[in-house]
């Protein structure tokens, strides 16, 4: 996917960048989200290139809690498998760790249902088998675990579970839903608003109870449906104490419709537009409530799309998104292919025990390169972008858009797409126009690409706010400033970290990735829990170490890569017992 090898990136001079350099995690302080399964062996197991390509794409945030459709280790019926016994499933702590250690933000999904307290049964179980990951919604069994609780006892249960979740991770996780996509099938045995109304009453004073600093989020929702919202906040009584306001984006679910059509059509008379003015008018509401997007793709498998449609729709629905205050979150980083999906929307290929296996879709390279241009920016309403008079604008089916950002020191991009339904094969017919920028301030502009990430100088006299000919695409271009891409690269994470006893040491070998690596850091905690220590830095050509002193227990180990600009993010933790 990329015609330069990071190494080179690293040392061009600015105004030779022929590609967007990639931003690390740790290098963004406020973007883009992600949906992540949490690794499950044997079809997401850790030790696999997957979990640590969302740190080296610049992922920000991160919402857990669902396996594929149905439960995740933060969920109830994994928490609670043995009626008034809460415990953290092995594990977990590791991978919360890995997410907070490596910069990315945490919301966790507070749900589903537990057989022992919401099944319909008369005769409930006292222990009980969280379920596969093929067992998902719609699902209506006995002991499934989309009953939710509705009666002040169940309620009861699932509020011990929260405050449990909450005090469990205070410090590290500051963000909590309540339930995934109410609104449909993850509610037995039909959505209810009153019904979700009276829970988040309940929940919201438990997590703020359990932990001050914690933020409840309303949903997500799965359509912008203004009238389950109104109704689900008129049975809570509750909206000053909702922190984040979430709902779903999948346009046209099944269809190959353009992500801007969720304000134009998907939905009929509903929208985005119109749920955010609705919720921000409701009685009580905080001011600036913020609204996330938490789960928005567009899937290649579809009628009528492919892998280059996604890469294409990924961007515009981000930015789009972004020049209205809402923070996406793409679902999903790699697909369990336990569940009932297959592999169909991850990012990265997940297990099918074919060679691609956990290899990169196209899609991800775009998320990697929006992440890395337009983290870190606001909307800017002062940039003005309009077009030459192109006959081929005044079609109503692919409107203009053009959105103007500042970064860091106030350094503007502008993003500027054709809004139009793109077809599989990536082809387009070729447009240029002229576009007139004003109040952006650049004098050595360039042009990117933000699918490929292919950067190009812009010829234009410096005093003019006139750019000449330019492609207008399906794809989102992006305008900057040759010197826009001051950020080190760092080195991608080593990953596939594994520990085995072998005699009198602990013998470690791992994967080590680009960026340059100059050198291999080892790092090794006692226990299950304290604090990490640094036992040996070695050349990175050598992706293995023996470490004669590991202490007797459990010994756990994890591994970073730095060149002359920095460390990357961390491996995957390994542990023995010695």
């Amino acid at each position: 996917m990329r015609a330069l090898p990071i190494l080179f990136l690293a040392i061009l001079p600015l105004a030779a960048q022929k590609h967007v350099p990639p931003k690390r995690s740790s290098q963004i302080q406020d973007g883009f989200g992600i949906n992540a399964d949490l690794p499950r062996d044997p079809y997401l197991p850790w030790d696999r290139h997957w979990w640590t390509r969302m740190f080296d794409a610049g992922v920000s945030w991160i919402r857990i809690g669902q396996y594929e459709n149905t439960s995740d280790y933060t969920s109830w019926d994994w928490i609670e498998q043995k009626r008034g016994v809460l415990a953290i499933p092995p594990g977990l702590d590791d991978y919360v760790d890995s997410l907070v250690d490596n910069g990315v933000k945490v919301q966790v999904q507070l749900l589903y249902g537990n057989p022992m307290y919401t099944s319909p049964a008369g005769q409930l179980p006292d222990a009980i088998t969280p379920e596969p990951g093929g067992f998902h919604n719609p699902d209506r069994s006995l002991y499934s675990v989309f009953w939710p609780p509705k009666t002040p006892e169940q309620i009861a249960a699932f509020v011990k579970y929260v405050r449990f979740v909450v005090e469990h991770f205070r410090g590290r996780i500051h963000y909590y839903a309540l339930w995934n996509e109410q609104d449909i099938d993850y509610w037995n045995p039909l959505p209810n608003p009153e019904d979700y109304g009276r829970l988040l009453k309940a929940v919201i004073p438990a997590v703020h109870g359990a932990d001050p600093q914690a933020k409840v989020i309303y949903g997500g929702q799965a359509d912008p449906t203004r009238d389950f919202a109104r109704r689900a906040l008129d049975a809570c009584d509750c909206a000053a104490g909702i922190d984040v306001f979430a709902y779903h984006t999948y346009p046209g679910y099944g269809q190959n419709l353009n992500p801007e059509s969720m304000d134009y059509g998907a939905y009929g008379d509903e929208s985005p537009a119109k749920l955010r003015e609705m919720v921000r008018a409701y009685p009580g509401i905080r001011p600036n409530i913020p609204f996330w997007d938490d789960e928005f793709n567009s899937i290649p498998a579809w009628p009528g799309s492919d892998e280059s449609v996604q890469s294409k729709y990924i961007p515009r629905g981000m930015i789009y998104n972004w020049a209205r205050g809402v923070r996406t979150f793409v679902w999903l980083l790699t697909a369990a292919t336990d569940g009932n999906e297959y592999d169909d929307f991850g990012f990265i290929h997940g297990l099918r025990h074919l060679p691609d296996d956990f290899t990169p879709r196209p899609v991800f390279y775009a998320l990697q390169n929006t992440n890395a241009l337009f983290a870190d920016t606001h909307f800017d309403a002062s940039i003005k972008v309009s077009p030459a008079d192109v006959p081929a604008l005044h079609n109503n089916s692919q409107p203009f858009l053009a959105y103007g950002f500042r970064g860091k020191a106030a350094k503007p991009i502008v993003a500027y797409w054709l809004a139009a339904h793109s077809v599989p094969g990536g082809a387009f017919p070729p447009i240029h126009a002229d576009l007139t920028i004003a109040n952006m301030g650049i004098r050595h502009p360039v042009l990117i690409d933000v699918v490929s990430g292919a950067i190009e100088p812009i010829a234009k006299p410096e005093s003019s706010d006139v750019f000449p000919n330019l492609p207008l695409r399906d794809s989102v271009m992006a305008i900057a400033d040759e010197d826009y891409f001051d950020w080190p690269v760092l080195p991608e994470a080593p990953s596939s970290l594994t520990a085995a006893v072998a005699g009198n040491s602990v013998r470690l070998r791992w994967q080590a990735h680009g960026g340059d690596p100059a050198n291999a850091i080892v790092e090794r905690r006692a226990g299950d829990a304290g604090s990490w220590t640094r036992i040996a830095t070695q050349p990175s050509a050598s992706a293995e170490y023996a470490d004669g002193s590991a202490p007797s227990g459990v010994v756990c180990y994890r591994v970073r890569a730095a060149n002359r600009n920095g460390e990357s993010a961390y491996s995957n933790v390994a542990r023995v017992r010695r």
